[in-house]
């Protein structure tokens, strides 16, 4: 399944978020999935430690973050999830990001590397990126997906 039907499907997608707190950042966009039945809330919090103790190693140059845990952290299916800030922040010392994609998978090596590849090439894609920050509803996200 490809990202935009896992996002969908977890009803996983924000936009113009407004929160300066990474922390908080990451449990919104955990929320979703919690709530669905995809992870459970020892997910998130296995992130937000990790990040605490490791750093936010998960934050790329180009603004966007992918926060992720071990599999045996709580996850219960594969699943995504997208929040669209309104501002960038700092996910702990990192470089600011704005666009937080949250992924969670069953095993290491899970199907849900065709959705890694996925973000990848959308990161590779100036056009799709510029588009995303300037969505303002979820359906517009779906669209440009």
């Amino acid at each position: 399944m490809a990202i935009k039907e896992l996002l969908i499907e977890a009803q996983a997608i924000q936009v113009g978020v407004r929160e300066t707190d990474w922390q908080k950042v990451i449990q919104l966009a955990a929320q979703p999935l919690v709530d669905n039945g995809y992870i459970l809330p020892s997910y998130y919090q296995a992130v937000i430690n990790n990040t605490l103790e490791h750093g936010a190693y998960y934050v790329f140059e180009e603004g966007i973050a992918m926060p992720h845990a071990r599999p045996e952290c709580g996850v219960i299916k594969n699943c995504f999830s997208l929040v669209l800030l309104a501002e960038p922040i700092m996910f702990a010392d990192s470089d600011k990001a704005d666009i937080v994609i949250m992924f969670a998978a069953r095993d290491s090596n899970g199907h849900i590397e065709e959705g890694i590849r996925a973000i990848v090439n959308l990161l590779g894609d100036n056009d799709v990126m510029a588009r995303l920050r300037l969505a303002k509803a979820k359906e517009e996200v779906i669209a440009i997906l």
